[in-house]
């Protein structure tokens, strides 16, 4: 899929492979367009993060000297990364304004299915009563 437009890319969990880490930001800067692409990382993620440098550093733009100068990472190391990423805490990127509106929402919307079904067994049990005449 092309999305044109594209001028900025966040990457909210460090890539575990140079590939990877190309084929997201690829979303941006393209047919000669400028782009930018932001990735967070924590300690965990240092042993990827040469890989990624170096591929950033050959497209022209600044590495900062400390990346450069962290240990390479073994074939082994590469390969349990591949195969079992770092696993993390979810992010929400949704406000909590918003996400405490949708609960109220969807509380109400349970509450009106609720009283939509009292209303319709209240029916029933009206009709099926016999009326007494005098």
């Amino acid at each position: 899929i092309d999305f044109k437009g594209v001028n900025m890319v966040i990457n909210y969990d460090l890539p575990t492979s140079a590939v990877e880490y190309i084929h997201r930001i690829g979303r941006t800067g393209r047919a000669g367009h400028r782009g930018k692409a932001v990735t967070f990382f924590t300690e965990d993620d240092k042993p990827l993060l040469r890989s990624i440098a170096n591929v950033i550093q050959r497209a022209g733009c600044p590495v900062p000297e400390y990346i450069k100068h962290l240990p390479k990472l073994q074939s082994k190391q590469k390969k349990k990364f591949i195969k079992k990423p770092l696993t993390r805490e979810s992010i929400c990127t949704t406000p909590k304004c918003f996400l405490k509106k949708g609960k109220r929402k969807m509380k109400t919307t349970k509450e009106n299915i609720k009283e939509k079904k009292k209303g319709k067994e209240e029916k029933k049990d009206s009709k099926s009563q016999p009326v007494s005449g005098s």
